[in-house]
């Protein structure tokens, strides 16, 4: 499956920007679908997912409640809809694939990943 993610860009403190993760190739039913983000020097860290056949979500402590993740099987495509942002959340942010919702967090069980997009949050 060959994933797409769009949508960063510059936002201040406060704002508002959507990501998105397109998939083509094969469609996401099987899949958990999660965002990480890499903040420069950093690894990248667990932000947001969801498993495409019953929408469970799960988030990082970081982005509860400010952060959103959805999906739209007709688009077979992710969403993470980011509200209330702050400078730390400036980061590359990647969609990925993984086949267990009990590996969501774990980076290294994804399969799949997309190019990354950059969110640039200013004070």
């Amino acid at each position: 499956v060959q994933l797409q993610a769009f949508g960063g860009g510059v936002a201040q403190a406060g704002g508002s920007l959507r990501l998105s993760c397109a998939a083509s190739g094969r469609s996401f039913s099987r899949y958990v679908v999660g965002w990480f983000r890499q903040a420069p020097g950093k690894e990248r860290k667990f932000v947001a997912a969801i498993e495409w056949s019953d929408s469970s979500t799960n988030y990082a402590d970081s982005v509860e409640g400010r952060f959103t993740i959805s999906r739209d099987n007709a688009k077979n495509t992710v969403y993470l809809q980011m509200n209330s942002l702050k400078p730390e959340d400036t980061a590359v942010y990647y969609c990925g694939v993984t086949e267990r919702w009990r590996f969501l967090k774990i980076r290294s069980k994804y399969d799949y990943w997309g190019q990354g997009t950059l969110v640039t949050v200013s004070s």
